[in-house]
């Protein structure tokens, strides 16, 4: 009699074993998730002077995988070129077929207004604009979008550390940061980490002016927990 019940209890310690393994095998795998990423911008979202995974959107995009299942995708989608004032860029985003559907929205535009000598009143009437439409293309939630300073140019071997230059750049930024909070969007302060060009020449690109692949990266860490959070990762 006790050697039928050990068989019994063999039996059924295998038949629950094989069980549990089966329910291991057959769990569903994770649900694959699409990720749609607009990075507007210029030559600072372009990513002039670095390789095409160097720029701050790649990074981005990068640094996010891993909080993404294997089963997850993260598309960027990239509206950025040397040169573009907001002029610029809202004409090349009207050219597009955009939809509305995107995740996450980056913006860092002004440089070249400032560059090209654009009157200031240009930026306080596009700028406005470009963030309207960055927030149309997510959907009309403005809590998707990530406004970034501009990076000071005059801490470059181009710039020479001119004060006019700094002097300028902090105006755009001084706009763009007070109207982002007055309407409750995020602004991501990236300045500072260019001015530090001339005393850590690795910031800066081989051209002595853009940002190099290290300068993105940091640009990149201070992004990063803002757009995990509006992810939802």
């Amino acid at each position: 009699m006790k050697s039928i019940f050990k068989i019994l209890m063999l039996f059924g310690l295998a038949f629950g074993l094989n069980s549990c393994s089966e329910d291991q095998q057959t769990s569903p795998p994770p649900t694959p998730r699409l990720f749609k990423y607009l990075a507007l911008g210029d030559s600072y979202t372009y990513g002039q002077s670095v390789c095409e995974d160097c720029r701050f959107p790649e990074q981005l995009k990068d640094s996010l995988g891993q909080y993404l299942t294997t089963a997850d995708n993260l598309e960027i989608k990239l509206i950025a070129q040397t040169g573009w004032t907001t002029t610029n860029l809202k004409t090349a985003i009207a050219a597009q077929n955009l939809t509305n559907d995107y995740n996450l929205v980056t913006l860092l535009i002004g440089v070249n207004n400032q560059y090209q000598g654009k009157p200031f009143n240009l930026y306080e009437q596009e700028f406005p604009e470009l963030v309207d439409i960055a927030i149309d293309k997510v959907g009309g939630n403005k809590d998707r979008l990530i406004v970034v300073s501009i990076p000071d140019y005059a801490y470059t071997p181009f710039g020479q550390g001119a004060v006019a230059i700094s002097e300028g750049v902090n105006q755009y930024n001084a706009f763009a940061k007070a109207y982002c909070e007055n309407n409750g969007i995020s602004f991501v302060y990236i300045t500072d980490i260019t001015r530090l060009g001339l005393l850590q020449p690795e910031l800066v690109a081989t051209d002595g002016l853009h940002p190099s692949t290290l300068a993105y990266a940091q640009f990149t860490e201070r992004i990063v927990p803002l757009a995990k959070e509006k992810l939802g990762l």
